[in-house]
Order: structure tokens, then sequence, then C-alpha cells
């Protein structure tokens, strides 16, 4: 379904108890997550949303990450109230199209879509893709950037080792009036950067590493209007089960480490980031 690949090994964790609030997902890929081989696991859309809900977990963005996941995402959206979509070419993907423009003009077609929430992920990635790819990742950044604005949806930011181009090509073009840093990895500078130009900083199960003390310093001064909690289902499976595959119903780890790194009440906590999502991505109604 999707140019990236369930590469996680072994069972899908146990559930953790649930949220005392209901929170969304602000960032899953439900068709990656459906092609892992685990028999544990959701193995239907219907299962991941309902695993999902009995954790506390009542709301979903399946992310797009190139034109057939991004039309597979609508096609979801649609049929379940619990879920909205976001279509995007990945940066990753964008040095692999054979015609960039032809592919940018159906993520355009498909953002007009009531479902559409958001438009990503996009931005940069200098870890995947080199010098050579470059090029057609920021033409392709830009062209999502536009999209964004044109039909007045969230822009979802990719950012892999490339903090300051990724905020240079925003401020180039102007922002739209929603962005989510998606799977924030900066440090507590590049939080303050963003947080300054207004952004919401999503955290994934990586604030939960033991290599990650600058992702829990970055927590630690987001204000409570500026959070999301994600995913990124498959990937990034929060401790303890790290390496293992991830899905929407183990998001209360991830919130339960962000209470205490942060210092917040989980009910209080759980609630800005349920008022954070519906801001995000205008409700699921």
């Amino acid at each position: 379904m999707s140019a990236r690949k369930h590469s996680r090994q072994g069972a899908f964790p146990p559930a953790p108890d649930p949220l005392p609030v209901a929170v969304p997902d602000s960032h899953t890929h439900i068709d990656i997550t459906l092609e892992g081989d685990s028999a544990d696991g959701p193995s239907t859309v219907e299962e991941a949303i309902g695993l999902a809900a009995a954790a506390g977990i009542d709301r979903l963005v399946q992310v797009g990450v190139d034109v057939e996941s991004s039309r597979w995402g609508v096609e979801v959206a649609e049929r379940h109230p619990a879920v909205v979509a976001t279509v995007a070419l990945h940066p990753n993907d964008a040095p692999r199209q054979a015609d960039l423009d032809a592919a940018l003009r159906e993520i355009e077609r498909l953002a007009a879509h009531p479902r559409v929430r958001g438009i990503g992920e996009t931005g940069l990635d200098y870890f995947r893709t080199g010098e050579d790819g470059r090029k057609a990742q920021h033409e392709s950044f830009r062209a999502h950037i536009a999209i964004a604005k044109r039909h007045g949806k969230t822009l979802v930011i990719h950012d892999r080792d490339a903090h300051d181009d990724v905020l240079a090509v925003l401020d180039e073009e102007g922002t739209p009036d929603q962005v989510v840093m998606h799977c924030f990895s900066g440090d507590e500078e590049f939080a303050r950067e963003c947080l300054d130009r207004g952004f919401l900083l999503s955290f994934a199960g990586t604030v939960t590493f033991g290599n990650a003390a600058h992702l829990r310093r970055a927590a630690a001064i987001t204000p409570l209007d500026g959070l999301l909690v994600e995913t990124d289902a498959p990937f990034l499976t929060p401790m303890p089960f790290r390496g293992r595959p991830n899905a929407s119903y183990l998001i209360p780890l991830t919130v339960r480490a962000l209470a205490e790194v942060t210092g917040h009440d989980l009910d209080a906590l759980c609630a800005a980031l349920s008022a954070n999502g519906d801001r995000a991505f205008g409700g699921w109604a």
C-alpha cells in the first residue's frame, strides 16, 4: 500500500492501561501497520480503530506518504468517522517520482476532499536522501506548502537532519495557519524556534528512549497548547517495547511519559492533547 515498508520485528506489545481522557493519535500509518505479519496485531482498519478506542485513543490521523497511500487514506476517512486523512509525497518519495509535477497535481486534487485535514508528511530528510535528491525534495516541499495554504489545511512536517533548512524554507514561503512538527526530533533551542513561529510539536515514542534526553528537555519547555502526541505507527514504538511493532493503542505509554517529563497532571495533559488535535485537524465530524 505504501512506499514505506513495515520493518518491525516480533509481536505487538500488550495494551497499556487506558487514558483517563481520550486523545487523538496525530500521526499514524494504518496501511503500513496492517502490512505486518504479526498474528496478534490489528489485521483490519476496524480492529486498529477498536484497539485504539479501548485504550482511550478515539481519533486517528492517517498520514499519506505517496499518491497511493494518500488515496487509501481518503477512502478510509470517508468510511470511518474516527479517522481523518493527510495527503502528501514523503520527502524521500519525491526524488523517486518519474513525474513529480503529475504526482503533486494528484496530491492537490486529493487536498480538496473534506476528510483531508492536513498536507503532509512533507519536508526535508537529509538522512536517507543524499545531495542528488535534495533539489526534488525542496521543490516538493515548497509545492506542498503552497497546497496547504491554498486549501486552508494544516501542514505536517517531516524533518530529519534538516532543522535549519526546514525553517529557512518555511520562512521564505510563509506558513499556513497551522503547522505540526511531526515526530519532533530537535533540542530545546530548536523547539523554541518552532514555538516562536506558532508551530505545534508532536512527540512520538522516541521521547521515551534512553538516548533522547534532548527530546525530553524540548517537551519540558513546550506549553500545553503547543503539544501533540503520535505513534508514527508501526514505527517508533515507545519503551519498554522499542523495536516491536507500534499501533495507536500504545499512545498511553508516550502520554504518561510526557506527563512525567512536563510535570503536568495526566488529566490536564490529555485534555490539552485532545483540544490541540481538534484545533490542528479541524475536528473529526
